[in-house]
């Protein structure tokens, strides 16, 4: 009997991460041997507006008016957290289960990385952080290094960074919009 509920739970077990380098998005230097991702906008100006983008990244709500769908055990990020982020169109969608690595909620700084585990078309970790300037802008930043995990990533290439960059600049663009209101 001890065999057998050891063995369900190992089997219920999430996956886990994919890569090493864990927490790197945090640090000042991205690991080598990766694609590394480097994206910052503008998303409006002010307290308010901080804590609106805050908010909307940390709860997941600007990944989901963004298009995708997110599936997490918690309604906010937090370290360890579960989440998996799917998209794509119709019928044809790529699944990303992750798990959270970091959160700040900090005076002037808000936001969260997660990693990417078994399962993950890509190998690696993506941070999403809103900061409040002294001068009252509020900057989103999206980092990440990657590598693929699957064969169909690896057959893709150089267009993956692409693609990476560009869900990135959408990402922005939706938070935009969500603190616009």
């Amino acid at each position: 009997m001890a065999r057998l509920i050891r063995d369900l739970a190992t089997s219920t077990a999430p996956a886990p991460l994919n890569y090493r380098d864990v927490g790197a998005t945090g640090r000042d230097h991205l690991p080598a041997g990766y694609h590394h991702l480097h994206h910052t906008v503008r998303v409006g100006r002010g307290r308010e507006a901080f804590e609106t983008a805050g908010g909307a990244v940390t709860t997941w709500r600007m990944h989901r008016a963004s298009g995708a769908r997110v599936r997490s055990e918690a309604v906010r990020a937090e370290p360890g957290v579960f989440v998996e982020v799917s998209t794509g169109l119709g019928p044809v969608r790529f699944s990303a289960p992750c798990e959270v690595i970091w959160a700040a909620y900090e005076k002037d700084r808000t936001g969260f990385a997660y990693g990417t585990r078994t399962g993950h078309p890509e190998s690696g970790e993506e941070s999403f952080v809103v900061d409040l300037h002294d001068d009252g802008s509020v900057w989103f930043t999206v980092t990440a290094f990657s590598r693929p995990a699957a064969w169909y990533t690896r057959l893709a290439g150089p267009l993956v960074p692409v693609l990476q960059l560009a869900y990135a600049r959408h990402l922005g663009r939706t938070l935009q919009r969500v603190v616009a209101g």
